[in-house]
């Protein structure tokens, strides 16, 4: 679940999820749909990977390799499913999205993932994440 939020002249993402990885998933679920309204059924699945020594910093990770992932690709990551479980030394996140390739899309560029605001705390319900992008 996700809400995506006005902020200023960047965009922000409001994400909520029993789960920290689901958490993690709806904040990038949330940043698709920031840059694309009308999602098709085309594309292929890839995985992803990340670790970090901080939630925060796995967030953050995690979201801007989706955004190398859509420059890279030629893809817009939709459907993204994530697991983060805590290591050692911080946190691990594995997990897949659909890359809907952007030529079947009409998105707008959303350029970076930032640390302003950014916020992940447990609820009662489980977790919550707000992330601003720019755009």
């Amino acid at each position: 679940m996700y809400e995506l939020r006005e902020h200023t002249a960047d965009i922000a993402v409001e994400a909520a999820g029993e789960t920290l990885g689901e958490a993690f998933a709806a904040a990038a679920d949330g940043m698709a749909a920031a840059m694309c309204e009308t999602i098709p059924d085309s594309g292929e699945r890839f995985e992803v990977a990340e670790t970090a020594n901080s939630r925060e910093r796995l967030l953050y990770d995690y979201l801007d390799r989706l955004i190398y992932e859509r420059d890279v690709r030629g893809v817009l990551p939709v459907d993204n499913a994530a697991t983060v479980t805590e290591t050692g030394d911080g946190y691990r996140l594995t997990g897949s999205a659909r890359g809907v390739p952007l030529a079947d899309v009409h998105a707008r560029d959303l350029k970076a993932v930032t640390y302003s605001e950014m916020d992940i705390e447990a609820t009662e319900t489980g977790w919550r994440a707000y992330v601003v992008f720019d755009v």
